[in-house]
């Protein structure tokens, strides 16, 4: 029998409940890292002593420490689009070289953030102005997927230290969406920043055109002062209007959704300074050395990742919902789901295998204590069983709301409770509450940007363990590239040409669209 039949086995002859089990503090204390005030606790899942002695072997003859340990060490672990995988080096903050090709390239990280730094404190002193030599106020970054959801999730997650110009997104192809943001802003107070590595990404570049025409249209001249970008592609930039001083690179080893640490977090360094920007990075890289450095059993990313195994693939369940007590930060889910499911969510191993098991379960979540009074109902007495993580801070930033803090604690505490015991006995069967669903909590002292930056890279860890667990490549994305493909050609059909070589059913919506139209 393999580990996994095993771990199959163990799984299904386990008799005891999980609020039985945390009677065992051995058991639950192998189930909880600290890393300073942080802590993560597994206690209120099914796992015990031997489920997780099981998960640590099947992760040992996985190669993650070997695969985690290449990976820091910038060797190519992106065997599919043969690349080197070094968000982590963005954040880094050794003395020893991180070699690509035998070429340093920390170098080139540390130049790329000091005109970071540079360019933003001259934005929020106002010594980088706008056409008309006044500071801007606003501004606007235009991108999609990971060179949108992690800066305005961050944004938003930190907006009590957010004392810069104001910070907006755009993302959508939708025109709502820019004439939305655009409509609530001033032309010649307002600063756009175009981020696409090849600034060739349909949504954002046809963005960019909608925004470029609108500030032509308020400033009459002096584009350029109110333009940005983050891209490697400076010539492409440059045809677009934008000098290459302000255009802001990065390599092919950091992928979308790992790229907040560098140029794609420059409207969050705009937002919250430079310093505070440094103490995210730091956060970041604190999560690093933890990460590289501690035992697989007292490893932080490396529990929660083997918890996310041990509900997927021994429970079976395909689910998986974040919900964050704080309302800070509302968008962390939508963020994960990128994270994890572009990451995971495949379907053939590294040598073009099938997989064995399934991979990539699905993510979802809002902020508690709005989905409490949403989904929480299925939560509890639905048919499913959704493992569910809770994170919440034990001190919130409003001081003198206080009360409502110590309530959301409370509220984040006894839905984990709840799930646990469940109520058994009640008047009605409509009352009942089975329990003995599975939850972890992430606690930590205060949401502050060092917090943050542990937390996201807490995520990518985890994402990274149970890549190599399940055998896949977790830093390539392949499956969003026919869709785009096929809406390149379907463009010309909506504009009217002749469908006919489409299907019955295409033909047939278009049709439809015609008519409306």
């Amino acid at each position: 029998m393999s580990l996994w039949d095993d771990l199959k086995q163990h799984q299904a002859s386990q008799r005891l409940s999980i609020a039985e089990m945390t009677g065992d503090e051995a058991r639950n204390s192998g189930l909880r890292v600290r890393l300073d005030d942080m802590l993560l606790d597994c206690s209120k899942t099914t796992m015990d002593a031997a489920a997780l002695a099981l998960l640590t072997d099947i992760a040992k003859q996985a190669g993650v420490e070997t695969r985690r340990d290449a990976m820091l060490a910038g060797e190519k672990i992106n065997e599919t689009e043969d690349r080197a995988v070094l968000h982590t080096a963005l954040r880094y903050q050794g003395s020893n070289p991180i070699l690509v090709n035998g070429e340093d390239v920390m170098p080139g990280v540390r130049d790329t953030l000091s005109r970071m730094r540079a360019f933003s404190d001259a934005l929020r002193s106002g010594a980088i102005a706008a056409h008309d030599g006044k500071p801007f106020t606003d501004v606007v970054n235009i991108g999609i997927g990971g060179s949108d959801l992690g800066p305005a999730m961050a944004v938003r997650a930190l907006s009590p230290y957010c004392d810069g110009p104001r910070a907006h997104f755009v993302a959508n192809v939708d025109g709502s969406d820019i004439a939305d943001t655009l409509a609530r802003l001033d032309p010649a107070r307002t600063l756009v920043i175009v981020a696409s590595k090849t600034f060739t990404t349909i949504e954002t570049m046809t963005n960019a055109a909608t925004a470029r025409n609108w500030l032509e249209a308020g400033l009459g001249a002096g584009l350029g002062a109110h333009l940005a970008a983050l891209s490697s592609a400076v010539d492409k930039a440059g045809a677009f209007g934008i000098s290459a001083e302000r255009v802001f690179g990065f390599e092919d080893w950091v992928g979308g959704r790992y790229s907040i640490w560098g140029p794609i977090g420059l409207n969050l360094m705009i937002a919250i300074g430079p310093e505070r920007f440094d103490a995210f990075l730091q956060g970041g890289y604190e999560m690093d050395q933890h990460f590289r450095t501690a035992p697989l059993s007292q490893n932080m990313p490396v529990l929660l990742a083997l918890m996310g195994i041990w509900h997927a693939n021994a429970c079976g369940h395909p689910t998986r919902a974040v919900l964050p007590y704080d309302e800070r930060l509302g968008r962390l889910p939508a963020y994960l789901q990128q994270l994890d499911m572009e990451s995971n969510g495949k379907r053939v191993a590294l040598d073009g295998s099938t997989l064995p098991r399934s991979s990539g379960p699905i993510v979802w979540g809002e902020p508690g204590t709005n989905g409490q009074h949403a989904f929480y109902q299925l939560i509890h007495q639905g048919t499913h069983i959704i493992p569910c993580e809770f994170l919440v801070a034990a001190n919130g930033q409003e001081s003198d709301l206080d009360h409502q803090h110590k309530l959301l604690l409370a509220n984040c505490l006894a839905q984990s409770e709840a799930l646990m015991l469940g109520r058994p006995q009640a008047d009605t069967p409509h009352r009942v509450f089975p329990g003995n669903r599975p939850s972890s909590t992430l606690i930590y002292d205060r949401l502050d940007p060092r917090t943050l930056g542990r937390i996201i890279a807490l995520y990518e860890h985890r994402v990274f363990v149970e890549g190599v667990i399940w055998g896949l490549n977790s830093f390539d994305q392949w499956g969003v590239e026919l869709g785009k493909e096929l809406a390149t050609a379907m463009l010309p059909l909506i504009e009217g040409a002749d469908a006919g070589k489409k299907d019955n059913s295409t033909r047939s919506l278009l049709a439809h669209l015609d008519r409306l139209r």
